[in-house]
């Protein structure tokens, strides 16, 4: 272990290393359920669902061992979410422009995928992504961690604890508090909000319990603080669902499939790529989408691998993370192989913050984390069960440990302030690390332009800021 992830060079034992790679896994296991249901319009159970699921275990487990032994880095990929929808709605009008099942509308999207990973492994392997990541303002670099810390706080508050449909108006930042506060008093409780009142409350004091378990655990120096508070949660919310709601937590198990369903997934999506179908809807519109992808893809996991890496210490003062194209390398395998396998693009997930705040600082975390993902092939429905209320304690904590990086930002320089504080509100907003970044990168140009400092900006930096210039006007 020691040769392989040089644990003591970077100041960490293989205990730290496993519950790191354990406490990733556990906040970001909802991926393997979630991707599926995204993907195939919740029609759990089919064909193509059943491909999907083990598409999503096996290209996650594969880029993230990757990500383990090429970059040793404690970082874990998954079909990224956000990007996951934009397929699902990409494939639905595939079918609808083709007049074709969807099943094979999706082995036409699968295309897209495909050409886009193979686009981002020669840009990796002729350092053009680093190029890039090189041309984003140190300003804006240092802001992505806390950036991407208020988003995994809005993850954890929002939509990550699936309490409100989004249809009911509850779509906004951190609206699970909407209607917590009050919530116990008489006027509020004339006016209950039906059947998911009681839900909602138990949700978020869970969730808050197992934050400050979390926190006082940390405070005392517990390495697996995040962990072991998760599993308080966990536990906590499993009570309260068979003695308050009245229903067993643990009955999906009994009719569940251990079974993996290797064949659905060689008929639906294992290296199903439909490429006439995909350029039948037009040239012009299938290259859009192969650039659309590319934009969010890129900046989604520069994002993700500065600002975690900042928060882990791995930057230097410049905000530049060492080995950084084995990194971005490993990613484009894994986007590779889940077009291979049968699902959406694979990218380092921001959940992997759970897993440096745990002390991982190696590949032996994300070795674990794969590995996890790897045995759910054949485990899904245990790591099922894992409350959503769970993992929002985590990304909540993380999330405010992540705000500290503000510090390092000089606030005092308009130039450098101002992009940050665009993109601190826009990646929440938006649920999209690539569009704040590219939001904080044009206003960042249109300040230096406007100001008389045209020259201090890199034509890179001209050229980043344009693209997504025609990205947010011009590409749905």
């Amino acid at each position: 272990m020691e040769k392989l992830f040089k644990l003591k060079e970077n100041g960490t034992t293989v205990r730290t290393e496993v519950l790191a790679g354990l406490t990733t896994f556990m906040t970001m296991a909802y991926i393997i359920a979630l991707n599926p249901n995204l993907l195939t319009n919740f029609d759990v159970g089919s064909p193509l669902w059943n491909g999907v699921f083990l598409a999503t275990c096996l290209a996650s487990a594969i880029g993230t061992v990757c990500m383990a032994f090429i970059a040793n880095k404690p970082f874990v990929m998954a079909p990224g979410m956000g990007l996951n929808s934009f397929f699902a709605v990409v494939v639905a009008n595939i079918a609808v422009i083709n007049g074709v099942e969807y099943t094979n509308a999706f082995q036409a999207g699968l295309c897209i995928i495909l050409v886009e990973g193979v686009v981002f492994l020669i840009l990796s392997v002729l350092n053009v992504r680093e190029r890039i990541v090189g041309a984003i303002p140190l300003g804006i670099r240092l802001g992505i961690g806390p950036a991407i810390g208020i988003m995994l706080m809005n993850i954890g508050f929002g939509s990550n604890v699936g309490v409100y449909a989004e249809g009911n108006g509850y779509s906004s930042p951190f609206y699970v508090m909407r209607d917590f506060f009050g919530a116990m008093s008489p006027k509020y409780l004339s006016t209950t909000m039906g059947a998911e009142y009681t839900q909602m409350v138990i949700t978020v004091i869970t969730m808050f319990v197992g934050l400050m378990v979390i926190i006082i655990l940390s405070k005392k120096g517990v390495k697996a603080a995040v962990l072991l508070g998760m599993l308080v949660a966990s536990v906590i919310y499993w009570i309260c669902d068979a003695l308050v709601l009245g229903q067993n937590p643990f009955a999906s198990l009994a009719t569940a499939s251990f079974i993996p369903p290797f064949k659905d997934m060689a008929a639906t999506t294992l290296f199903k790529f439909d490429f006439a179908g995909f350029f039948n809807i037009g040239f012009f519109t299938a290259i859009t989408l192969i650039i659309t992808f590319c934009i969010i893809d890129m900046f989604d996991t520069i994002g993700t691998l500065v600002g975690t890496a900042s928060r882990a210490g791995m930057t230097d003062e410049n905000g530049n993370m060492p080995q950084l194209k084995e990194a971005l390398l490993s990613d484009a395998i894994g986007t590779v192989t889940g077009a291979c396998t049968g699902t959406s693009t694979v990218t380092t997930f921001v959940e992997s913050a759970s897993g440096v705040e745990a002390g991982g600082r190696t590949g032996l975390t994300a070795l674990v984390s794969g590995l996890m993902f790897l045995a759910c092939i054949f485990i899904a429905p245990i790591a099922a069960i894992i409350p959503a209320a769970a993992t929002s304690a985590a990304l909540i904590y993380v999330g405010i440990l992540m705000l500290i990086g503000l510090g390092r930002i000089d606030f005092r320089n308009v130039d450098e302030a101002i992009p940050v504080f665009i993109m601190l509100l826009a990646m929440p907003i938006s649920g999209s690390i690539g569009h704040g970044i590219g939001l904080a990168m044009i206003v960042y140009t249109f300040i230096k332009v406007f100001s008389g400092q045209a020259k201090r900006v890199s034509l890179l930096t001209y050229a980043i800021s344009l693209l997504f210039l025609i990205k947010f006007f011009l590409v749905v």
